[in-house]
């Protein structure tokens, strides 16, 4: 939002840079960290609390360890984009903003061990204020870094790793002194280096990466292919302020709150031997993502207008963005869907048959899809987006029946033995 304020060129480099840092960095910690969605989800769920301080340790040392090759790739970003076909001057400032992003990296690497560990216990609030309070002193943050200090988008950069520490940071402190997590924290662990285990983990955090970064990547790739549309800059900007609807304003994390709510409640119910409390979760999340898509989607819809002004003031951006915004409200819709269908199969621990339907959904039908629209048939970022659509609608299509014809009794028996085979 602030970025826009230096212009195009500003606006589509640092779009362009938090595409790449998301598809080489944040959805692969992300994604690993999703195991624990199922291990520590279950383990709560069958009062094994002992386990959940392990397993958050073994989460943490993997993704730490992971983070350093992953910032070696940010470092070379701006080669990396150009090589692709990139702009060149979008490229550029793209690497600068990639760079500033690494700190970042490894408290990202962190963040969603931490939180998972508190969403599994049901510990909510302290968690939404310790994010209230970061979110606060973050906007203080990006106004210094941004216009006070003139380090521009650079700044935007840095201030997001500084706030990414701020956040990680005081949710150790809670985790480490809070009475709400006595039972499940009770210190560092030789246990979480145990070599069986973390293969055991790994067995469940690759696919659990392959799921995550599957469907992330594909609305990363619609920035970077808008980067070899005709005109770069125009597209690279207003598919950044589209994705910025969707995913960093309250739509995405209505989404993300819906899914991460859903996952915990499927997964605690499943490792209690509690199937039908299960079934029952997962049908109501279905009905508030449903309800919630449809206003949200009227409201993208009669706000068309003026939702540019928020982010550029650039006329032909703002315009361009009033045309599109119908095609986004459909995709936000289903967006949602996948997106809580998503929570469901890391509850179940179906990540394996979610990274397969991933893979078909977006890679055999909305990528070619989204090329052959945009390129061939010349509808450009409108057309990236009618193919994303298309493998969005497909990947629904796909959970919605498999989790129609799930035997959520079976289900629970394999949470029990998952969770007692790691117990012991």
């Amino acid at each position: 939002m602030f970025v826009g304020h230096f212009g195009e060129l500003s606006l589509s480099g640092a779009s362009l840079a938090t595409s790449f840092v998301s598809v080489f960095g944040f959805s692969l910690l992300k994604g690993m960290a999703s195991a624990l969605d199922t291990l520590s989800g279950q383990s709560y769920g069958a009062k094994q609390y002992h386990m959940l301080g392990i397993q958050i340790q073994r989460a943490m040392i993997v993704n730490l360890l992971v983070s350093i090759p992953l910032a070696i790739i940010l470092a070379n970003t701006r080669s990396i984009l150009v090589f692709v076909g990139q702009n060149a001057d979008i490229a550029t400032e793209a690497g600068v903003y990639a760079i500033f992003m690494i700190p970042g990296l490894f408290a990202f690497s962190l963040l969603p061990c931490l939180l998972t560990f508190l969403q599994t216990q049901n510990i909510v609030y302290p968690m939404m204020l310790i994010s209230g309070f970061t979110t606060v002193l973050h906007i203080f943050i990006c106004w210094v870094l941004l216009f006070e200090s003139g380090l521009g988008d650079k700044g935007a950069a840095l201030a997001n790793s500084i706030s990414y520490w701020i956040n990680v940071l005081i949710l150790a402190i809670y985790v480490k002194f809070s009475s709400s997590c006595s039972k499940t924290w009770t210190g560092f662990s030789m246990e979480a280096l145990n070599s069986h285990e973390i293969v055991t983990f790994l067995r469940l955090a690759v696919p659990s990466t392959v799921m995550s970064c599957l469907s992330t990547w594909i609305f990363e790739m619609v920035v970077l292919l808008s980067g070899l549309l005709p005109n770069p800059e125009l597209e690279t900007s207003a598919l950044s302020i589209w994705l910025t609807c969707k995913r960093l304003t309250l739509v995405w994390r209505i989404h993300t709150g819906l899914s991460s709510a859903v996952s915990v409640r499927v997964s605690n119910k499943l490792g209690a031997g509690h199937p039908k409390a299960a079934r029952l979760a997962a049908g109501v999340v279905l009905t508030m993502t449903i309800l919630e898509g449809l206003l949200i989607g009227l409201l993208f819809i009669f706000l068309r207008n003026f939702w540019g002004y928020a982010y550029s003031s650039e006329i032909e951006v703002v315009e361009f963005v009033a045309k599109s915004m119908p095609t986004l409200a459909i995709v936000n819709f289903f967006g949602g869907l996948q997106r809580v269908l998503s929570g469901i199969v890391r509850g179940c621990g179906w990540q394996k048959i979610g990274a397969y339907v991933n893979l078909a959904s977006y890679y055999i039908v909305g990528i070619p899809l989204a090329i052959l629209l945009a390129f061939v048939f010349h509808m450009d970022g409108n057309g990236l987006w009618l193919g994303i659509l298309g493998g969005l609608v497909v990947q629904v299509t796909f959970f919605v029946t498999i989790t129609i014809q799930t035997n959520w009794e079976l289900e629970a028996n394999k949470a029990i033995e998952r969770v007692y085979e790691s117990a012991t």
